[in-house]
């Protein structure tokens, strides 16, 4: 995972009496004695912040400045975001921090502290230029935090998961895909584009090679890891052993492609037919055991969906559900796929049953017992990476219907129908937890425009 860099900054300007003129701004700190209670009071909330920081992040020495001369480029250009205390001075300060094209959260005072000169013209000076329209489309009112430093940790939450999905290498085993018969075509372009994965294609006729290699050389391996899987408490084994010693064969390529390219991101691309016969299983299980284990491992090669999973993943901490939806219908939707993790916290695994795959009736699949009453974020990305839709919901139960093994009856959190109405694309995504602002908050930085349903 790559660390967060913060720079906080705080922007401040000192008057001096003028006789009969108006000398002094809005704003509570006018005296040196003021600038240096509010640098104490600043480095203390920050020490209370890292410890509340659930993500790798460091935040970086705080810089007092007063004029935009004596502002550090190199010191801005190796962070990542930049925290802004908008305690005073002048808009060419904020407009030449802002240039850098680094992400920015300004912190105001209203009541947390000595309030703020900005408090009063962060929007008609700053983002409205003394007109009536916001004509910066660098930064927005979703930048801008009152008094509340909770309000600050999401918005870095967001950033981090923003960062840690630009630019990520990706394994497409098969190649890279995308469900459609048209617009599916543009996903893995789209995906390069606008998030700048960096997919590497890796062939079957290789993977086929590797399994010849390694299966005598480690079955014995994969057999006593298999059996310890399949003696845990809550798990319990309905299709013959044979297909999950497979996947622990398959399971330990995967890794071992994974820390060859160097990467946490693994997909599978036509996996319902070609991988079957290379590996006399399925790939579920194993994309599951990796998933389980903080990677990205995703079927089908899908990448409509798949930048919606990594950036959730990295925004949440954990791992994320792959799944073909359903028709909402009476405030409920039924979610599934014949792979998911089973650490769906990241911590504990759900109880779960070892199937085979539904539409083969073959290999090793995880039927995972989602928890009852757990929120969940669902997202659901478009076709041309122009609109996502996304919602929270409350598992209700995990049915046991002739579909995909992992099951999920989801109740929605908000207007079904106006979500049978917005649909688009085709898979989505889902993880336990509230992470819609965050998810909003970074696709706003990507160009894609994001509605809660």
């Amino acid at each position: 995972m790559k660390e967060l860099n913060v720079k906080p900054l705080l922007i401040y300007q000192l008057p001096e009496r003028k006789k009969q003129r108006s000398w002094r701004p809005w704003g509570g700190i006018q005296t040196e004695d003021d600038l240096k209670e509010e640098i104490n009071r600043i480095n203390k909330e920050i020490e209370e912040l890292l410890h509340k920081i659930e993500f790798p992040c460091r935040i970086l020495p705080l810089t007092p400045i007063d004029r935009k001369d004596k502002i550090d480029s190199q010191e801005i250009n190796y962070s990542d975001v930049l925290l802004i205390y908008a305690a005073g001075g002048s808009v060419d300060i904020l407009d030449k921090l802002t240039s850098y094209g680094k992400p920015v959260i300004f912190f105001i005072r209203h009541r947390s502290g000595p309030i703020y000169y900005w408090y009063e013209v962060i929007h008609p000076t700053f983002l409205r230029r003394k007109t009536d329209d916001i004509s910066r489309g660098d930064v927005g009112v979703e930048d801008i935090v009152i008094d509340d430093y909770d309000e600050i940790l999401w918005r870095l939450r967001s950033i981090y998961g923003l960062k840690n999905t630009i630019g990520k290498r990706i394994i497409a085993v098969g190649g890279p895909s995308g469900w459609g018969e048209i617009s599916g075509r543009d996903a893995p372009f789209l995906a390069r584009k606008i998030w700048h994965l960096d997919i590497i294609d890796f062939p079957y006729p290789e993977l086929g090679e590797r399994i010849k290699k390694e299966k005598n050389k480690i079955l014995n391996e994969c057999e006593r890891k298999a059996r310890e899987y399949l003696q845990q408490g809550n798990i319990t084994l309905e299709t013959d052993e044979k297909f999950v010693i497979n996947s622990f064969l398959l399971y330990k390529i995967f890794k071992d492609l994974l820390i060859e390219y160097k990467s946490d991101a693994i997909t599978i691309n036509y996996c319902m037919n070609t991988i079957m016969p290379l590996a006399e299983t399925t790939a579920c299980l194993p994309l599951s055991l990796l998933n389980d284990e903080g990677y990205l491992a995703f079927c089908e090669s899908d990448f409509v969906v798949i930048p919606s999973g990594i950036l959730l993943h990295h925004i949440s901490g954990k791992p994320v559900f792959l799944n073909d939806p359903t028709t909402p219908h009476n405030g409920i939707v039924t979610l599934a796929h014949c792979t998911a993790p089973r650490k769906m916290d990241g911590k504990n695994y759900e109880p779960a049953k070892i199937v085979t795959h539904f539409e083969s009736d073959y290999g090793a699949s995880p039927k995972v017992e989602f928890k009852k009453g757990q929120q969940v974020t669902v997202i659901v990305p478009d076709f041309s990476g122009k609109l996502w839709i996304g919602f929270k919901g409350k598992i209700l139960e995990s049915p046991s219907f002739p579909i995909c093994r992992s099951q999920v009856e989801v109740e929605i959190e908000g207007d079904w129908k106006k979500l049978l109405q917005k649909m688009r694309g085709f898979h989505w995504m889902m993880c336990y937890g509230d992470y819609l602002k965050e998810v909003g908050y970074a696709l706003k930085k990507v160009g894609i425009k994001f509605e809660i349903v």
